[in-house]
């Protein structure tokens, strides 16, 4: 999945943060994975945003606002005019002029009388939502760019934008309906690629979220059999481990993982942090180390020292 436009410097930093007194085995982290008093399926969740990101997939904000995922999306949106949604009804974060443009592009759509035309506007419309972050909304358009044009491609668009608001969804309903629009999409995507690791992979994690997470957990397993130095089903897999309290398994999934990538941000902190929990001080203190030294972020730094004093 090719990595989308950067995001306003602002909405790059990202504040991870994980209790160790749980026996969750949750932690203080930097950049994306869980806040405070968030549980297992937060976790889950913002693990899969965090290894989108850092295995390639489109840029996060990490926000939990609802701003970032949408409270509604355009299919269910309330309508503002007999004519149905405008951009403003899924939109908050979209400023007027964006929003004039969004309401322009609504208003091509409904006009297109081609399916290339339809395509076309659809397109235009999903990489405005995609600009403004509401990744709910862009699924929705992306779905009808593979309705009009049927291709994996643009159901993968579709499954991805899906993917990424269901990582910042803030209630379980939302959980539930994006996730299972993610696993929707992405199960016929692996129809016609059977091969698109990538692909598996994000499903894999909207399983976790699920009724069923053995299948998420199963189909990770598939990724990393067919490509064992797989960036992004290492982090997920990590991070899964954490969760179960498997800690010495969560230590060798992000030993390898920053073996593949040793700029990985994110992998060289959480090996540092499931280093200490298995009492392994000196590789955690490398890890940190490392860590910090690969981000300006202010967060992470402090982030750093203060797991750095609980190694003394």
């Amino acid at each position: 999945m090719a990595a989308s436009a950067s995001r306003p410097a602002a909405h790059q930093v990202m504040v991870l943060i994980l209790a160790l007194a749980l026996i969750g085995g949750l932690f203080l982290l930097p950049k994306g994975i869980v806040k405070p008093k968030e549980g297992k399926g937060e976790l889950t969740k913002d693990a899969a945003r965090t290894a989108n990101r850092d295995g390639g997939g489109p840029a996060t904000n990490g926000s939990k606002a609802d701003a970032s995922s949408g409270p509604v999306s355009a299919e269910v949106g309330p309508a503002t005019s007999p004519a149905g949604p405008t951009a403003a009804a899924p939109h908050t974060t979209a400023t007027p002029a964006q929003r004039q443009e969004l309401n322009s592009l609504l208003k091509q759509l409904a006009a297109a009388g081609t399916p290339a035309k339809q395509a076309a506007a659809a397109t235009l419309l999903a990489r405005r939502y995609e600009n403004v972050q509401r990744f709910d909304s862009a699924g929705y358009y992306y779905e009808q760019v593979a309705a009009a044009q049927p291709g994996p491609q643009a159901l993968q668009q579709a499954a991805d934008a899906y993917f990424q608001a269901f990582s910042f969804a803030s209630s379980d309903a939302r959980i539930k309906l994006l996730g299972g629009k993610a696993r929707e999409l992405y199960t016929k995507v692996l129809a016609q690629s059977p091969n698109n690791l990538d692909a598996k992979t994000n499903l894999g994690m909207a399983y976790m979220a699920s009724d069923n997470p053995v299948q998420g957990v199963t189909l990770l397993r598939e990724v990393l059999a067919a490509d064992p130095n797989n960036e992004k089903a290492l982090y997920d897999l990590g991070i899964l481990a954490v969760q179960s309290n498997q800690f010495d398994k969560a230590v060798e999934r992000f030993q390898q993982l920053v073996k593949v990538n040793p700029r990985n941000v994110n992998g060289q902190f959480y090996l540092g942090v499931t280093s200490a929990r298995t009492g392994a001080k000196e590789q955690a203190r490398t890890a940190f180390l490392a860590a910090k030294s690969l981000s300006n972020d202010p967060a992470l730094a402090a982030s750093v020292e203060e797991e750095l004093a609980k190694l003394k």
